[in-house]
């Protein structure tokens, strides 16, 4: 992953990613998930965001990742939690109470940081990676989480009429990315609003991937 984009992105507030409600495909479809208090929720490329908050007020234990300090920092003060913080292999670890998140690259991360992982949540990874680091990352997230099931959020536009991030991640790339180890479902799709819409027409969609048993045993 390109860290020093994102950390430009950061450093110069260009940050029109972040929103400052829940998803609404993550209110509408978190029930798919299956979890109950207690579990926990992997978040890559987290962010800022506060569907970590909600996450949270749903007594899920929450683990991001996020190659951006200074929003890992403004999580914590956002939910008034002051972080231990640790080294943990080439990345940082914050973390307080039922929250922690690793302040560095996502392909840095092993199986043995994580803790039991029972969903992920993908709303910002897959469509921030270029196609050629996708497949890659597809493959390292479900070695991480055990074929976790998994709420994807992606986006179908025009690729010609922006360039990404975020990227045009179409249903094809999708299948042939996921259906191997999972089955794939869109459960919704809806037309991009918010300030993408100023730059692309298109569709956001929200996927289910549940993992095939035969993936889950091997």
């Amino acid at each position: 992953m390109d860290e020093e984009f994102w950390q430009a992105r950061w450093r110069e507030n260009r940050t029109g990613f972040h929103e400052d409600r829940p998803h609404e495909m993550l209110l509408g479809h978190f029930d798919r998930l299956g979890l109950s208090a207690g579990d926990a929720v992997f978040v890559p490329l987290c962010g800022k965001s506060v569907d970590l908050d909600w996450l949270l007020d749903r007594g899920l234990r929450v683990t991001g990742v996020e190659f951006s300090r200074q929003a890992v920092e403004e999580v914590f003060a956002r939910l008034a939690l002051t972080p231990q913080i640790r080294d943990a292999g080439n990345t940082i670890c914050f973390s307080a109470g039922a929250l922690q998140i690793f302040v560095g690259d996502f392909f840095d991360l092993t199986g043995s940081m994580l803790r039991r992982t029972d969903a992920v949540y993908d709303r910002a990874a897959l469509v921030a990676l270029p196609g050629h680091a996708r497949p890659g990352y597809a493959s390292r997230l479900a070695d991480l989480t055990g074929a976790a099931r998994q709420l994807l959020i992606s986006l179908d536009y025009d690729q010609s009429q922006m360039d990404g991030p975020p990227f045009s991640v179409p249903e094809r790339e999708i299948r042939d990315l996921y259906e191997n180890g999972f089955d794939v479902e869109l459960l919704s799709r809806r037309e991009i609003a918010g300030p993408l819409a100023q730059r692309c027409d298109g569709n956001e969609e929200a996927w289910l991937l549940d993992p095939r048993s035969a993936s889950i045993t091997a």
